[in-house]
């Protein structure tokens, strides 16, 4: 049985050593990352995952690509239209683990269109911190179409292509403690 099958309880994400980011490519040359700064979350599990669930709010708004004028693009109506819709929430509907990897089924909601999206998460272990917390690290990542969610802006290219690609890839760093 591996470490991730004994996980058991509440577990929160530890924002200031998570990140929550993506991945577009930009004028179909080269790729743009960006982080959320902002978001929460919890996993609740009983044994060998039993139950498991796990919901994770981000605030739009603090979205970061490192450049003010594309964040503020990000946060208009051509993109993710922050004052209307401040919040991208997920919500899991079916958790299963294998070995040390896990795989999360669930309900990725933006700009109030829901859709179905699997998520693969590598399990990185556990440990107890200098403080007694015991924490548990996760990396995934999974890719989503960004037109499924209403997110449509994009620019022709003059030789061919899009300024922004449709595909974007979502990546997950989680570091989570053990609520007693």
């Amino acid at each position: 049985m591996s470490d991730l099958n004994k996980l058991n309880g509440t577990y929160v994400i530890d924002p200031s050593h998570s990140s929550i980011g993506f991945v577009a490519r930009h004028a179909m040359v080269t790729k743009v990352r960006g982080v959320f700064n902002e978001f929460d979350g919890k996993a609740t599990t009983g044994e060998n995952l039993e139950g498991a669930s796990i919901d994770v709010t981000i605030q739009v708004a603090s979205v970061d690509t490192r450049n003010s004028d594309r964040d503020a693009h990000l946060h208009s109506a051509d993109f993710f239209d922050a004052e209307k819709y401040p919040t991208i929430t997920f919500k899991s509907t079916e958790v299963t683990g294998k070995g040390d990897s896990l795989q999360v089924i669930g309900d990725l909601t933006i700009k109030d269109v829901t859709k179905s999206v699997t998520i693969d998460f590598d399990y990185e272990g556990g440990a107890t911190d200098p403080f007694g917390n015991e924490r548990v690290g996760f990396e995934g990542k999974t890719v989503v179409k960004r037109a499924d969610f209403g997110l449509t802006w994009n620019a022709a290219l003059e030789a061919g292509g899009v300024l922004v690609s449709d595909k974007v890839t979502l990546e997950f760093d989680i570091s989570a403690i053990k609520q007693a």
